[in-house]
Protein backbone atom coordinates (compact mmCIF):
# COMPACT_ATOMS: atom_id res chain seq x y z
CA UNK A 1 0.00 0.00 0.00
CA UNK A 2 1.56 3.20 -1.20
CA UNK A 3 1.04 6.11 1.22
CA UNK A 4 1.51 8.78 -1.89
CA UNK A 5 -1.17 11.43 -1.96
CA UNK A 6 -3.21 11.13 -5.11
CA UNK A 7 -2.23 13.50 -8.32
CA UNK A 8 -4.48 16.73 -8.33
CA UNK A 9 -6.37 15.47 -11.23
CA UNK A 10 -7.55 12.12 -9.78
CA UNK A 11 -11.07 12.12 -7.72
CA UNK A 12 -14.13 13.67 -8.50
CA UNK A 13 -14.59 17.00 -10.04
CA UNK A 14 -17.65 19.47 -9.80
CA UNK A 15 -17.74 22.77 -11.20
CA UNK A 16 -19.32 25.90 -9.25
CA UNK A 17 -21.10 28.43 -11.25
CA UNK A 18 -20.16 32.01 -9.97
CA UNK A 19 -23.74 33.07 -9.94
CA UNK A 20 -27.60 31.97 -10.26
CA UNK A 21 -27.56 32.54 -13.98
CA UNK A 22 -26.81 29.02 -15.73
CA UNK A 23 -25.13 30.50 -18.65
CA UNK A 24 -22.31 32.64 -16.06
CA UNK A 25 -19.07 30.83 -16.05
CA UNK A 26 -18.30 27.95 -14.07
CA UNK A 27 -14.71 27.69 -12.03
CA UNK A 28 -13.65 24.39 -10.71
CA UNK A 29 -14.87 23.53 -7.19
CA UNK A 30 -10.77 22.20 -5.79
CA UNK A 31 -10.43 18.88 -4.37
CA UNK A 32 -13.42 17.26 -3.26
CA UNK A 33 -13.86 15.23 -0.25
CA UNK A 34 -16.99 13.19 0.04
CA UNK A 35 -18.79 10.31 2.22
CA UNK A 36 -21.78 8.94 2.81
CA UNK A 37 -23.11 12.22 4.92
CA UNK A 38 -21.59 15.00 3.34
CA UNK A 39 -19.80 16.09 -0.08
CA UNK A 40 -17.05 19.57 -0.08
CA UNK A 41 -15.08 20.84 -1.94
CA UNK A 42 -11.56 22.51 -0.76
CA UNK A 43 -9.20 25.04 -2.31
CA UNK A 44 -6.79 28.18 -1.29
CA UNK A 45 -8.50 31.65 -1.84
CA UNK A 46 -5.74 34.07 -2.41
CA UNK A 47 -8.02 36.91 -3.03
CA UNK A 48 -8.30 38.62 0.72
CA UNK A 49 -4.96 39.69 2.85
CA UNK A 50 -3.81 36.13 3.58
CA UNK A 51 -4.06 33.01 2.12
CA UNK A 52 -7.78 31.28 3.36
CA UNK A 53 -8.89 27.60 2.99
CA UNK A 54 -12.30 28.00 0.94
CA UNK A 55 -14.64 25.22 1.99
CA UNK A 56 -18.14 24.64 0.02
CA UNK A 57 -20.74 22.20 0.71
CA UNK A 58 -21.65 20.92 -2.64
CA UNK A 59 -24.82 20.26 -1.79
CA UNK A 60 -26.37 23.60 -0.48
CA UNK A 61 -23.51 25.73 -2.24
CA UNK A 62 -23.20 26.73 1.66
CA UNK A 63 -19.39 28.59 1.39
CA UNK A 64 -16.78 28.98 4.85
CA UNK A 65 -13.59 30.95 4.31
CA UNK A 66 -11.12 29.51 7.56
CA UNK A 67 -7.55 31.80 8.18
CA UNK A 68 -4.64 30.25 10.02
CA UNK A 69 -6.24 31.05 13.42
CA UNK A 70 -9.23 29.51 12.38
CA UNK A 71 -7.69 26.60 11.46
CA UNK A 72 -5.62 26.32 14.13
CA UNK A 73 -8.51 26.76 16.66
CA UNK A 74 -10.15 23.29 15.10
CA UNK A 75 -7.39 21.32 15.60
CA UNK A 76 -6.77 22.11 19.15
CA UNK A 77 -10.86 22.03 19.59
CA UNK A 78 -11.15 18.91 22.57
CA UNK A 79 -13.27 16.20 21.70
CA UNK A 80 -16.74 16.97 23.47
CA UNK A 81 -16.68 20.35 21.52
CA UNK A 82 -15.86 18.51 18.06
CA UNK A 83 -18.75 16.17 18.86
CA UNK A 84 -21.05 18.80 19.14
CA UNK A 85 -20.33 20.43 15.82
CA UNK A 86 -20.92 17.08 14.05
CA UNK A 87 -24.36 17.10 15.61
CA UNK A 88 -26.53 18.32 12.57
CA UNK A 89 -29.35 18.49 15.14
CA UNK A 90 -27.24 21.10 16.46
CA UNK A 91 -27.46 23.81 13.79
CA UNK A 92 -27.79 21.91 10.51
CA UNK A 93 -31.21 21.51 10.77
CA UNK A 94 -32.53 24.13 13.02
CA UNK A 95 -35.36 26.20 10.34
Amino acid sequence: MSDASPAPDEGPHHAVHLDDDPGAATVPAGQVVESEFASIAVRLDRQGNSVRLRVEDLRTGRVRLLDALELESIVWLGDGHLTQLLDPSHERWRG
